[in-house]
């Protein structure tokens, strides 16, 4: 049985996230569109059961103050993200009962959760894609769209962070909400107070998205555009208002190097960001982990380049990769030869620590590269005593172990996330069975094969999309954080 202050925290969640389909209807109303009526009614659901959760365990909660316990915060953090998920697909689809669509398409419930948790765990994985030769996605209505990127918003720095800024209004202490929410191999508060660190890292989180519609704008997008594609920039999601994604936009070439820009920051752990805009430190070369991220990019678009692709489609494909944000400004799948074995490789890995970015992020590869590397040298010298550091900071046994551990299970749900794609969809070639599952717990949104980046999802089975789904949670959630909540001690009283 659930404490009542975790059932506290979800109503508000659920709250939060109906009166974030009211801002989206606004462009409903403004466009005179038809699906004004299912982001309202979706809004009101919502609403309506964060309010009743709030209030059923607002009567039964103990009144002195309690901190959360580790518990506490993965049952919010990985039910939160389930639940939240439900809630987000309403929209879509109630619009099937209103004429939104074209007559002859319907989407599922399966459908738009999976759409739903494509844009809250920011992958950009779609079910919906060119039909027939028709676009689909730019018949969509205004709201309907808006509301799409803006699951990419809330996801972006994850919507039980942004709860730690009202958690002192209802007397709950957020520290092990935060622990079970960041990413990276340790989370690291930035002040001594968790709410403080919430508001730093979404000041630092919207300013950058303001940043960039001012600079999308300038640069020739309508506003409506250049507010969705930096809500999917800097949450590194990838939703676009275009079939095309940002191929869309060859006729204005300032907007794919704009994004170019904004990827790669959102990809660079925000703890540098915090200490250059608000302690006027500028330690961005002196992490080894973004010197890392930074060679790693400039060598893959090299080997992009050299093996005949252009030098802006090399760049834009490997950060968008990289950065696991899934944007597409050319049909990288037509690649041949050692290029498409890249981004097979790309995508595992991931950005920085500490960011929105998703995969196995850089510093657990780094770990992980001088573990081996040292194990090598204990065989050549048995007897001596070597230390394993990520710059001049001493990694300690624990946290190697679980690094290790994260690498193994990523691997493991990997293959057989694979497996289950390839007996459930028998039809799926290898490559694509491969890619989704990687594609999928990486948050990375297109793949190769059938599920490349000139097609969506739409095609697969239903048991596959909602596999797809339940990876996506694991790698935007890092894996463990959703894992223990199946195990037995879990549910056993302590």
């Amino acid at each position: 049985m659930f404490n009542q202050q975790v059932s506290r925290i979800l109503g508000l969640s659920w709250i939060f996230l109906g009166l974030s389909m009211i801002a989206s209807s606004l462009w409903s109303i403004y466009e005179s569109t038809l699906d004004l009526n299912p982001l309202l009614i979706s809004s009101w659901i919502t609403i309506s059961s964060g309010i009743l959760l709030y209030y059923i365990s607002h009567s039964k909660i103990i009144k002195y103050k309690k901190e959360l316990t580790p518990r506490d915060g993965f049952a919010i953090v990985s039910i939160g993200w389930i639940t939240m998920a439900a809630f987000s697909a309403l929209p879509l689809y109630i619009s099937n009962y209103y004429n939104v669509y074209d007559a002859s398409y319907f989407i599922t419930y399966i459908d738009c959760y999976f759409e739903a948790m494509s844009g809250l765990t920011t992958t950009g994985a779609s079910i919906l894609g060119v039909e027939s030769g028709n676009p689909i996605i730019e018949r969509i209505p205004a709201g309907l769209l808006f509301w799409r990127s803006f699951t990419h918003f809330i996801g972006g720095m994850g919507i039980i962070v942004f709860s730690l800024a009202i958690l002192p209004m209802v007397g709950i202490g957020g520290v092990q909400l935060f622990r079970a929410e960041v990413a990276g191999p340790v989370a690291d508060k930035l002040t001594p107070r968790v709410k403080n660190t919430a508001k730093l890292l979404w000041q630092i989180y919207l300013g950058l998205i303001l940043l960039e519609i001012t600079a999308l704008k300038l640069a020739g997008m309508n506003l409506f555009d250049s507010i969705c594609h930096s809500f999917g920039t800097m949450a590194t999601g990838g939703f676009s208002t275009k079939d095309d994604s940002i191929a869309a936009f060859h006729h204005l070439p300032a907007v794919e190097w704009i994004i170019i820009i904004f990827m790669f920051l959102a990809a660079t752990n925000f703890s540098l960001h915090f200490l250059w805009f608000f302690k006027r430190k500028f330690e961005y070369l002196r992490d080894k982990e973004f010197r890392f991220y930074v060679i790693l990019i400039l060598s893959i678009s090299a080997l992009f380049i050299i093996n005949s692709q252009s030098p802006k489609h090399s760049i834009f494909t490997s950060l968008s990769l990289i950065t696991t944000t899934g944007f597409m400004n050319t049909d990288f799948g037509l690649w041949e030869g050692i290029s498409k074995v890249l981004i097979f490789f790309l995508l595992f890995v991931g950005g920085c620590a500490g960011s929105t970015t998703g995969g196995m992020k850089l510093v657990r590869t780094m770990l992980v590269s001088k573990y081996l590397f040292t194990e090598v040298k204990k065989l050549l010298h048995p007897k001596g005593v070597f230390s394993i550091k990520i710059g001049d900071t001493p990694i300690s046994n624990e946290i190697i172990r679980n690094t290790l551990g994260f690498y193994l299970f990523y691997i493991f749900i990997f293959v057989f996330s694979a497996i289950i794609f390839s007996m459930v969809d028998p039809s799926l070639s290898l490559e694509t069975s491969l890619t989704a599952s990687a594609s999928a717990i990486g948050n990375i949104g297109p793949g190769l094969g059938s599920i490349g980046p000139a097609s969506n999802w739409g095609e697969l089975s239903n048991i596959t999309k909602l596999v797809s789904c339940f990876c996506m949670l694991l790698g935007r959630l890092e894996i463990f954080t959703v894992i223990v909540i199946f195990s037995k001690s879990f549910w056993t009283k302590s």
